[in-house]
């Protein structure tokens, strides 16, 4: 065990000035890789060894077990007295202090705290002709009214216009302190009521947290800076270390203004900035405060390192998605040592990378979440269509069958099984069959199902145009699959029908016929059956918000367009600032070297659509990156941005890159052979209206049309698939 002064000699100045501080409260602003646990840990290890602070004295707090773990076991390193330090998640100590205090909260000591499963259970009794959908509903409005400190007696207006949530609420909490249990929002919200409504327990629990250290304040919400207040009284010390530039969970509650505003909320609080960064090139660093630089919520800093080497980042502008993945392959098959990652704003933008490395043979892992192929909306869907290819699959339709809920219980799923002798093993005629003999729900539930299948099978036989991804998304909208998983993106802020729409995506380049689909299923079978280890992964596939943390020798940041990063702001600044934010987080997990990709066009519910660069890019100097190794090009508007305010593309094609939206790795040929489209023919969209071809050209034998529209907009088409017709004139 080192003594605490050769600790002490390790830390720059910046870091030893926020280790040595004392008196008032303290902000530590610790920028990305600046070596902020370490900066904690010692702290921790500084106040018991050299001024005498007694461990249990000590409360320190953080977001998660893991981080809790880490900074508890590097704390004793540095402290053997350290063992005394409460260390624990800001839930853990809620739970820690409600058990001591048990009795003043009416509660036995020995208290159970339900989780989400248990609290819609809870609800389930109190509201049963409700569906399960609308409790998880009410059951994620009533946790986020306790992480914003509100009872159900409070206004509620802000967490929901929902006129039955109040109700809901006050029976939920009702039951559940009659019950004598907790969930997981009373670990925050009830030691606040507990330090509140009991003066002598606040004295006893203020006196025995001399010292409060908070990590991570960036992430905290309104909540937990609640409980942060009530824990703290003049005299004491309080120090918080977080990032505002960081603070990217505004979707699970967090509150950037709580670090924003921790100066005006502690009185005389000292800021030290932890600047010198440990991770990255000084180039990679340039870029991400060039970035952040354009939020207007934010303290300010100015990352730097003592490394002096390092490339320039990369922006390498694409004609579309293949070509996206086209690059990723060149730099992974390039002689670069070390891990690449791919960062992406949704997880359905990791289908087309997936796909590709198993078929070169590329192992990967994929952080986060599961393959695309094995996530649970995506294996719906997809046994909808095998049912459709072979209607003896048993084991997609006993998945489809009552998904969503179509009151077909288990011994109604028996009974329709009963029949598949004379149905010659087709369940969905034995379906049919068992039809006139069950209860009316069960009998009325597979009607609906038979509708479903029988709509998709006549929609293929009938096809006369279009392509495979209209049966999937017909079949999704009959089924309710689609409303089923719109509704849980809402109330778990998942991206389900994101992943859906990339499946469609995936299917719109098969023939919407049976020789099609069986195609299509073909393929994803031999995508999901090509077995990986995650031990020998070469590419790491992450999202951008699972990133927080961690670090890669090489980043590749991908789909920089607009809508799709940054996410479509609909005027809220807060949510594009915060997308800032996540851009930030993203550029600084780059050790080494930094690549950014933008695509012309992507294919979007089955059509390939025109992009707009993301407007980041637009914010970035031209000085600070390279563009696929060509310099900076030519911009008539603002000298200092990449792209020129009247056409974000025109600098690009100036700059010799071709035209927006062609794929040259396909081997197309632009206009080369007459195609049934040329320049100037009139045609109509369903989805778009009137409009006139203003290019035609093949990729391979596809002929391949961009349209311009009466409305302005532009678009790219594949005629064969994509219903668009001739028309004499508009």
């Amino acid at each position: 065990m080192k003594p605490i002064h050769e600790s002490l000699e390790l830390l720059n100045e910046q870091q030893r000035n926020a280790v040595l501080h004392k008196g008032s409260a303290l902000l530590i602003l610790a920028g990305a890789g600046s070596g902020k646990t370490r900066v904690i840990t010692v702290k921790i290890a500084y106040l018991i060894e050299e001024l005498g602070v007694d461990p249990r004295s000590i409360l320190a707090v953080t977001f998660t077990n893991k981080a809790a773990g880490e900074m508890r076991e590097r704390a004793r390193d540095l402290s053997e007295a350290a063992e005394g330090v409460v260390i624990r998640t800001f839930h853990s100590f809620g739970a820690w202090l409600m058990r001591r205090n048990a009795a003043a909260l009416n509660l036995s000591s020995n208290f159970t705290i339900y989780d989400d499963d248990d609290s819609l259970s809870l609800l389930a009794t109190l509201y049963p002709e409700k569906s399960r959908q609308q409790l998880k509903q009410y059951n994620t409005l009533i946790s986020r009214a306790k992480d914003s400190c509100l009872g159900p007696d409070d206004s509620l207006e802000d967490i929901s216009g929902d006129p039955e949530l109040q109700t809901v609420y006050a029976a939920y909490e009702r039951r559940l302190r009659e019950i004598g249990n907790s969930d997981f929002g009373d670990l925050i919200l009830r030691p606040i009521e507990l330090l509140q409504s009991d003066p002598a327990i606040a004295e006893r629990i203020r006196n025995r947290f001399s010292v409060i250290l908070v990590d991570e304040y960036q992430d905290s919400n309104h909540a937990q800076y609640r409980l942060l207040s009530e824990l703290y009284r003049p005299g004491s010390y309080i120090c918080v270390v977080g990032d505002d530039d960081q603070s990217i969970y505004r979707f699970r509650g967090a509150e950037v203004k709580n670090i924003l505003n921790f100066p005006e909320l502690f009185d005389n609080t000292d800021i030290i900035k932890l600047e010198q960064n440990y991770r990255s090139t000084n180039p990679i660093l340039e870029l991400a405060g060039s970035v952040v630089a354009n939020n207007q919520g934010r303290l300010g800093k100015q990352l730097w390192t003592s490394r002096e080497d390092g490339a320039l980042p990369v922006i390498a502008r694409l004609s579309d998605s293949d070509a996206e993945v086209d690059y990723v392959l060149r730099l992974i098959r390039d002689d670069f040592e070390g891990e690449t990652a791919i960062l992406y704003r949704t997880n359905a933008q990791s289908r087309l990378f997936e796909t590709r490395f198993l078929q070169e043979g590329i192992p990967y892992r994929i952080v986060g979440t599961l393959r695309f192929y094995e996530r649970e909306e995506i294996k719906d869907a997809v046994a909808l269509l095998k049912l459709i290819a072979n209607p003896k699959d048993e084991v997609s339709f006993n998945r489809i069958i009552n998904k969503p809920s179509r009151g077909i219980g288990k011994s109604a799923l028996a009974d329709i099984k009963t029949h598949l002798h004379p149905a010659r093993g087709n369940l969905v005629l034995a379906a049919e069959y068992a039809m006139a003999s069950a209860r009316k729900r069960t009998s009325t539930g597979i009607a609906a199902f038979l509708d479903v299948i029988r709509g998709m099978e006549t929609q293929l036989k009938e096809s006369g145009g279009g392509h495979l991804g209209e049966l999937i998304n017909s079949g999704l909208e009959r089924s309710g699959l689609a409303q089923y998983y719109i509704n849980q993106d809402e109330i778990a802020g998942s991206t389900k029908i994101q992943n859906l729409e990339e499946l469609v995506n995936a299917a719109s380049l098969y023939s919407p016929d049976y020789e099609g689909l069986v195609e299509f299923l073909e393929a994803i079978e031999l995508d999901s059956s090509r077995e990986q280890s995650d031990e020998d992964a070469m590419v790491t596939l992450i999202t951008m918000h699972n990133t927080k943390g961690l670090e890669f020798d090489r980043v590749v940041i991908t789909g920089l367009e607009d809508d799709l990063f940054p996410r479509a702001d609909n005027g809220d600044p807060d949510a594009l600032e915060e997308e800032r934010r996540l851009f930030y987080v993203a550029i600084t997990r780059a050790r080494h070297e930094l690549h950014i990709t933008s695509c012309a066009s992507r294919r979007i519910h089955g059509r390939i659509q025109r992009l707009n660069p993301s407007r980041f890019l637009g914010e970035i100097p031209g000085e600070l990156v390279e563009f696929s190794g060509r310099s900076a090009p030519d911009t008539p508007g603002d000298p200092s941005s990449i792209f020129s305010d009247e056409d974000p593309w025109a600098a690009w094609s100036r700059a010799g890159q071709g035209e927006p939206g062609f794929s040259r790795h396909s081997g197309g040929k632009e206009e080369d052979v007459q195609g049934d489209y040329p320049r100037g023919q009139a045609v109509y969209h369903d989805d778009y209206g009137p409009g006139e071809v203003i290019k035609s050209m093949f990729n391979g034998s596809e002929e391949v049309i961009i349209v311009r529209f009466q409305s302005g907009q532009t678009a790219q088409f594949i005629p064969r698939f994509s219903g668009i017709e001739k028309i004499s004139s508009f």
